[in-house]
């Protein structure tokens, strides 16, 4: 996959690159809307798998452009103009500002409280780069939370974790509120629950300026690691806050026969981000390269959880985690069975 995604930055760089050496634009707020216009119009990849009409959108937001206009009216309008893509990967980012599309999440329950989940690390947890965890149920069951892909996840606390967990009869790995980061650290940890190299998905890149002008998909495939592995049942906590590489960390373990994945809907980001910028130096930052399932569907809009599972107000006021304590009965039940 490494190579893969070195090869769509190359093509990509030629074709930002093209864009820029063909149009010499100024730095009037016309200019750069046309600019930022043309940029999404060539490059972005789900207009039309989300029934976009750029072109109407286009129309629209000119009649709010004048050169007389500031920069902090423009940015605002440009601003605008990019949430209609309805994409979390997408921003305008200046000096004194960045554009963001959040309501993946802003509009759903939250279904995770840190202040509840204090109660289930306790005070005494251990930390191993970016990940916190403990023991639940008298040490039957191994706890993870890890809020960002951002933060470190080295193999060497992988294995002191699991290694910590060798008694443990199932494990909750708890990723709600994970907005996303890195996919090497996603891929890190989904090859610890691995017994045998899968598919997991596939990748396309843009190959012209059409809205449908794409490559064939790409194969993603995921090996175990060769490191100390988790073969037991693990049941991975999600919420709409999960976003990005958390969203594809669950493309990825849903296909694996230990994991069950439990809570509420991911928030979705399967495109691969790019960045380019426009004449006055402000960057852009778009969804350029669609990450598809095994199925060849895509997952922009979020993946369904095996067990649908909400925060009850009764338990939130009790100081519980509805969605924990479900996975516990789960992982129990489940290694009752055998």
């Amino acid at each position: 996959m490494k190579r893969y995604l070195i090869y769509i930055c190359i093509s990509l760089g030629f074709l930002f690159t093209g864009c820029e050496k063909s149009d010499e634009y100024v730095a009037s707020p016309q200019e750069n809307f046309e600019a930022l216009w043309k940029i999404l119009d060539e490059n972005y990849c789900f207009f039309e798998y989300k029934d976009i009409d750029w072109n109407e959108v286009h129309d629209r937001y000119k009649t709010q452009i004048s050169d007389t206009m500031n920069q902090y009216v423009l940015f605002d309008v440009l601003g605008d103009m990019l949430n209609e893509l309805k994409d979390g990967h997408t921003n305008l980012i200046s000096t004194f500002n960045m554009s963001r599309y959040w309501d993946w999440y802003l509009d759903y329950p939250d279904n995770f409280d840190s202040d509840i989940q204090e109660n289930y690390l306790g005070r005494n947890y251990s930390i191993a780069g970016g990940l916190k965890y403990t023991t639940l149920s008298d040490g039957q069951i191994g706890y993870i939370y890890y809020g960002s892909f951002s933060s470190s996840a080295g193999e060497s606390g992988l294995d002191h974790i699991f290694y910590q967990f060798k008694d443990c009869k199932g494990l909750i790995f708890d990723i709600r509120d994970n907005g996303g980061g890195m996919l090497s650290n996603a891929d890190r940890i989904a090859s610890r629950f691995l017994e045998e190299k899968i598919l997991t998905g596939y990748i396309q890149h843009k190959t012209g300026k059409g809205h449908d002008d794409f490559s064939e998909p790409y194969p993603l495939y995921l090996s175990p690691s060769e490191r100390i592995r988790w073969l037991r049942p693990v049941v991975v906590l999600t919420n709409r806050h999960c976003y990005s590489a958390a969203n594809d960390f669950v493309q990825k373990v849903r296909m694996m026969p230990y994991v069950t994945t439990m809570g509420d809907r991911t928030g979705g980001g399967s495109g691969f981000p790019f960045n380019s910028e426009l004449p006055n130096g402000w960057g852009v930052r778009f969804s350029a390269s669609p990450m598809l399932d095994v199925n060849k569907q895509h997952t922009e809009f979020g993946i369904d959880p095996t067990y649908k599972v909400s925060m009850t107000q009764e338990d939130i006021e009790k100081g519980k985690d509805t969605i924990i304590e479900a996975a516990i009965t789960h992982l129990l039940s489940e290694t009752e069975k055998k």
